[in-house]
C-alpha cells in the first residue's frame, strides 16, 4: 500500500466491533506517534490508554451530555486514548505569542494524525474528537495541570462494512503556485 493509499483508508469511524485491540497494534500507534516531530523537539504529548471496560465508559460519557448528544456513540469504542499537551517551554510560548501560535496545538494534531495512520495500517480504525468535558476527565484520569486533555482518540475495529468516499474541496480550490 502507497501512503496516499493508506490516508484514502483513514476514516472518522463512529461504530465500532465489540472485539478487543491487541496490545502490539496499540503500541505500534503510540511508537508511531513518539517519532512525529514537535516545535523545538519539545514533545508536549502524553497518551493514556483507556481500555478497562468501567473506566474507559466512564471516560466515554464525558465525551457527551444530555444537552450535547453527538457524541452517544463513543462507548462502541473498545479503546479511548486520551492525549494530553501542556504549555510549552518559555522560549516557545515567547515564540508563539510573537507568531501568534500555539506550537503546542499544532504538535499534538500532528501527533494524534500520525497515531490514527498507523492505525489505520493495523487495520483499526479511528476518531479524533475535541468535544469532551476536560475536567470531568482529568477528574477520572487523575490528570494533574499542567497537563490538560487535548483530543479523545477513539480505537478499535471499523464497525463499517466499507470505506467512505472523501468529500473534499478539489485540489484546485485550495492550490496556488506562485
Amino acid at each position: 500500500m502507497t501512503f496516499l493509499d493508506l490516508i484514502k483508508t483513514r476514516q472518522s469511524d463512529r461504530k465500532y466491533l465489540d472485539k478487543p485491540v491487541e496490545k502490539e497494534k496499540i503500541e505500534r500507534c503510540l511508537e508511531a506517534a513518539r517519532l512525529a516531530p514537535s516545535a523545538t523537539n519539545s514533545q508536549p504529548w502524553e497518551f493514556i490508554v483507556v481500555s478497562n471496560p468501567d473506566l474507559k465508559n466512564k471516560v466515554a460519557h464525558a465525551t457527551y451530555s444530555s444537552l450535547i448528544k453527538f457524541n452517544r456513540w463513543v462507548p462502541t469504542a473498545p479503546v479511548l486514548v486520551v492525549l494530553n499537551t501542556w504549555k510549552p517551554e518559555l522560549h516557545i510560548t515567547l515564540g508563539g505569542i510573537l507568531k501568534n501560535r500555539q506550537f503546542n496545538l499544532i504538535d499534538v494534531g500532528i501527533v494524534a494524525e500520525h497515531f490514527c495512520l498507523q492505525a489505520a495500517e493495523e487495520g483499526l480504525g479511528t476518531c479524533m474528537l475535541g468535544w469532551f468535558q476536560t475536567k470531568k476527565i482529568m477528574k477520572l484520569l487523575n490528570i494533574k495541570a499542567p497537563k490538560k486533555p487535548a483530543l479523545v482518540i477513539t480505537l478499535g475495529y471499523s464497525g463499517h462494512t466499507h470505506i467512505r468516499d472523501k468529500k473534499r474541496k478539489n485540489l484546485d480550490e485550495i492550490r496556488k503556485y506562485m
